[in-house]
């Protein structure tokens, strides 16, 4: 699903609100999940799931091309934990045929 989209959406449940209001809401919601991951934070939303950061440690690696051995530095990526419920509304549906 598009951010458009979403913001679609949240319009159509939410018409007391103007469109302005929410694409600012989402943007603070998207801001505030961005700025607590790279200070460390994990961030959980009940039902749905759990952000991470996880740390890709520095390591050497090959340049295929040119066999040229690099010192890659540490990085962070971004690991999701889905929740209980978000986990169980996915996997049972009345199309869901073995």
């Amino acid at each position: 699903m598009l951010r458009s989209e979403i913001l679609q959406k949240l319009h159509k449940k939410h018409k007391n609100l103007s469109e302005e209001d929410i694409e600012l809401l989402f943007n603070i919601f998207i801001k505030k999940i961005s700025s607590s991951l790279k200070k460390g934070k994990n961030i959980e939303i009940r039902g749905f799931g759990t952000f991470s950061r996880k740390i890709n440690k520095e390591k050497v690696v090959r340049n295929p091309k040119t066999n040229e051995r690099l010192l890659k530095k540490q990085s962070y990526k971004l690991h999701f934990k889905i929740g209980k419920i978000l986990h169980n509304k996915i996997n049972t549906s009345e199309k869901n045929v073995v």
